[in-house]
């Protein structure tokens, strides 16, 4: 088992406790503000999802936070999984 892993299962844990599925749920992240990195996140979920964006004061960063209908714990995981794959973005 990998570190990763073993912060998957504990994040596992916290959302089988902390929801029922299927649930909106909210994922958050910090990028450059860069089309090409945003494009790259949008494309994580479907065209259903709400998708909030907001520029650092200096317009050199976004936040951005997603609203998305999850199925399980297990949609959730795979969706940071891919995330983690994305250059200069940072997940909160």
């Amino acid at each position: 088992m990998t570190l990763s892993d073993e912060k998957y299962n504990g994040l596992r844990e916290k959302l089988e406790k902390q929801n029922k599925w299927p649930n909106i749920y909210m994922f958050k992240f910090i990028m450059p503000a860069d089309n090409k990195i945003m494009a790259q996140v949008e494309s994580l979920f479907d065209d259903n999802a709400t998708i909030y964006r907001k520029e650092s004061k200096k317009g050199k960063y976004l936040s951005i936070t997603v609203k998305d209908k999850m199925h399980d714990v297990e949609q959730v995981v795979a969706i940071y999984k891919k995330a983690e794959k994305i250059n200069n973005l940072m997940i909160l």
